[in-house]
């Protein structure tokens, strides 16, 4: 697989929304797959295709396991069109951006979702996210609206932080 060049804000095609993906092929499972080993290499725990350039609705997601809470299971996606169709409560949590890096600040997400999305092999499904995997999600959905996490950030919360400090390995609380 090939690693992709991540964009940075500033660079317009951060703030358009992407287009529908209608049919799943070979070459969009390849981009899936690049943007997979782009996301690990960077290191972060979300990517969505307008960081990698790219106008389509497709996102990666990788949680490790147990990162937010001891039992929780790793969590690998890629989802095309998602949609969030329900959320429950919500909390604010520090989110960073692969596409803003070195930066941070505090977002209100929902606690929980659904998604209904498109799996790689264009089938339907739905999935029931909470916790940091539901937050990561909600923050890669916003990219494919245009939307980065300093448009929603709590007043004061944006700050500077370093490869080592809170957001440690995934840059982002969420690195998306």
């Amino acid at each position: 697989m090939a690693l992709l060049d991540i964009i940075y804000e500033g660079d317009p095609r951060l703030r358009q929304k992407s287009t529908k993906i209608k049919n799943v092929d070979a070459g969009l499972r390849r981009l899936a797959a690049d943007m997979r080993d782009t996301m690990l290499a960077a290191p972060g725990v979300g990517l969505a295709a307008p960081q990698v350039g790219v106008n389509r609705r497709l996102i990666v997601v990788h949680v490790p396991a147990d990162m937010d809470e001891k039992g929780n299971p790793e969590l690998n996606l890629a989802l095309c069109n998602p949609e969030i169709v329900r959320s429950i409560g919500n909390e604010i949590g520090s989110e960073g951006c692969l596409s803003i890096p070195g930066w941070a600040g505090d977002v209100l997400r929902a606690e929980a979702i659904t998604v209904k999305a498109m799996d790689l092999n264009n089938r339907d499904i739905r999935i029931k996210l909470k916790g940091y995997a539901a937050r990561v999600v909600q923050h890669e959905i916003d990219h494919l609206d245009g939307v980065l996490f300093v448009d929603k950030l709590e007043p004061g919360t944006l700050r500077r932080v370093e490869d080592d400090d809170e957001l440690g390995e995934s840059a982002e609380g969420t690195a998306a």
